[in-house]
């Protein structure tokens, strides 16, 4: 039965592979969903597709949704760049010996930017904004004792002032223990989903439908009608493995390689070290041998604890992003 699960994972694997051929930077909408929400596995270069860590572990692979026992919460914020805002909330809910189910809510926003034109540069007086959010709902169950399996739907919203566009993606992913000593592959197929095409009262235009014609109406109301662009598919694959340093310390290793639809492929690789689980050091460096890429070195810390009957996380990490600068991450979790 293992055997059979394992290769199917393969072959989920392999099937993949093709789909992904060549770099289209720029090409696809909806990039925020490619920003990792967990400060913890940030930390670790945001290689996350084997990591049975818990709720924070599920954007990179919702197998890991059926590994979850009670009820968990997530919250982060992070201070993206150039002043953007991050945030990702998520909760998991169990269902008993059917597995665990999901909601989560990711939103971006830019804050308020001045519009500025070709004849007023420094300003026409107006303000807009550009928002994003992403509601998902996520099932995963535990097939066996070595096994898990799981997948999300995720509703997409992309706001420019005035103008929108609505699409609907999925996540499949498969999580699969190796051996007794705890090494892990993992597999995943993040953003599939449908085209998008922006809407709204911004693209309406005056038209004149010949403008070297006297006496025609050349004040039509028209529209402006966008391309459907495609969402950014990611899919991952990438293995785990933990070692006991001694009675107290433990080391967590992990390794994904990984194939974007809109740029070329990469790895990603991650430690973290524990201590008597209440304390986590986490460095890694992500997305090398990407061409063109402004990611490298990160950093992160942990501490865990309980307040009654509640269990609590505090995670931090940072990634540099070079000429951009870095990013900062603050996750809080509860388990209860």
């Amino acid at each position: 039965m293992n055997g059979r699960i394992l290769s199917w994972t393969m072959v989920m694997m392999l099937g993949a592979l093709p789909v992904f051929g060549q770099s289209k930077t720029g090409t696809t909408i909806g990039q925020f969903l490619l920003i990792e929400p967990s400060a913890r596995i940030a930390g670790m270069g945001n290689a996350g597709v084997s990591s049975t860590g818990g709720l924070d572990a599920v954007y990179f692979n919702p197998a890991v949704i059926g590994l979850l026992h009670g009820y968990n919460l997530q919250f982060t914020h992070s201070a993206w760049l150039a002043g953007i805002s991050y945030d990702y909330v998520a909760v998991s809910l169990p269902t008993g010996k059917w597995g665990s189910v999901v909601a989560s809510l990711t939103a971006l926003n830019s804050g308020e930017i001045d519009v500025r034109t070709v004849d007023q540069p420094l300003g026409t007086g107006e303000r807009y904004s550009v928002s994003d959010v992403a509601i998902g709902l996520g099932f995963g169950r535990q097939v066996t004792d070595r096994f898990s399996a799981g997948a999300k739907v995720s509703y997409v919203q992309e706001t420019i002032w005035n103008t929108s566009l609505n699409t609907a993606v999925f996540d499949f992913g498969t999580l699969y223990q190796v051996s007794e000593r705890g090494l892990r592959i993992g597999a995943s197929l993040s953003n599939f989903g449908t085209k998008g095409r922006f809407s709204g009262r911004d693209l309406s235009i005056i038209y004149d439908n010949d403008p070297n014609r006297y006496g025609d109406n050349g004040a039509l109301p028209g529209e402006v009608y966008t391309d459907a662009f495609a969402v950014p598919t990611f899919f991952r694959v990438g293995v785990g493995m933990p070692f006991r340093l001694g009675p107290q310390a433990d080391l967590q290793v992990a390794v994904d390689a990984f194939h974007p639809s809109d740029n070329t492929e990469g790895v990603s690789a991650g430690a973290e070290l524990e201590y008597a689980r209440r304390l986590a050091l986490r460095a890694g460096w992500q997305s090398a041998f990407q061409r063109d890429t402004e990611l490298g070195l990160t950093l992160g810390v942990g501490v865990w604890g309980k307040l009654d009957v509640y269990g609590y996380k505090v995670d931090y990490g940072w990634a540099d992003h070079r000429r951009l600068g870095g990013t900062h991450r603050v996750t809080f979790g509860l388990t209860f």
